[in-house]
């Protein structure tokens, strides 16, 4: 299976469905700090949006959300959990990012791969730095740029078979963007992510 390929999972819309105006999002964190700031912007964002306090692969989700960096390596973080969780992904990941991007994926876009389990079924990959364990500065915008890539691809992308990311993707899973490594507050990380929401899914 390539990369951005799949088949459509059963039970799930068909393309003939009408798919909801946002996707069910869940805000995940480990550590309290995190929890705390995705608690204090979840009732600003509208749609489905709920905060789960630990690790963003207990809980039940069509994708998840790979902070990356723009080569699509998965070597720390959560990026590492899940590449011992799905074998294949890293690989899938990087695949379409030679295969799309000319090896590059810029802050500020996203890939959907297969994870090759039932569920999740598909990974999101949107870097939130260039480099491998590049810590980002205060004043970075790349939670917002990363977490804005995730929503327009869920709202406007497709698979290569042509199917809708929205028609098989009802639930996404998301950790901190940068928060790890990269070194960005959890506040920071909050208020970004909901500003990008607002952004794809709130204004006209």
């Amino acid at each position: 299976m390539t990369a951005e390929s799949g088949t459509q999972p059963t039970g799930k819309r068909t393309e003939d469905q009408v798919a909801p105006a946002t996707p069910a999002l869940v805000l995940c964190a480990v550590d309290e700090p995190l929890a705390s700031a995705w608690r204090s912007v979840v009732d600003t964002m509208t749609g489905s949006v709920r905060v789960h306090r630990g690790s963003v692969l207990d809980v039940v989700a069509d994708a998840v959300v790979s902070p990356a960096n723009s080569s699509g390596w998965m070597r720390g973080g959560i990026d590492a959990v899940y590449a011992r969780a799905f074998p294949s992904v890293e690989q899938n990941v990087r695949s379409a990012v030679l295969a799309y991007h000319g090896g590059e994926l810029p802050v500020g876009d996203a890939v959907v791969v297969p994870t090759g389990e039932p569920a999740p079924a598909w990974l999101i990959s949107a870097p939130t730095m260039r480099e491998p364990g590049e810590r980002l500065p205060a004043d970075t915008v790349h939670p917002y740029l990363a977490a804005r890539a995730v929503f327009l691809r869920w709202r406007d992308g497709t698979l290569e078979q042509g199917v809708p990311v929205r028609a098989v993707v009802e639930t996404i899973a998301m950790p901190g963007l940068g928060t790890g490594v990269g070194g960005v507050g959890p506040e920071t990380c909050a208020r970004q992510v909901a500003a990008a929401w607002d952004e794809v899914f709130r204004r006209k």
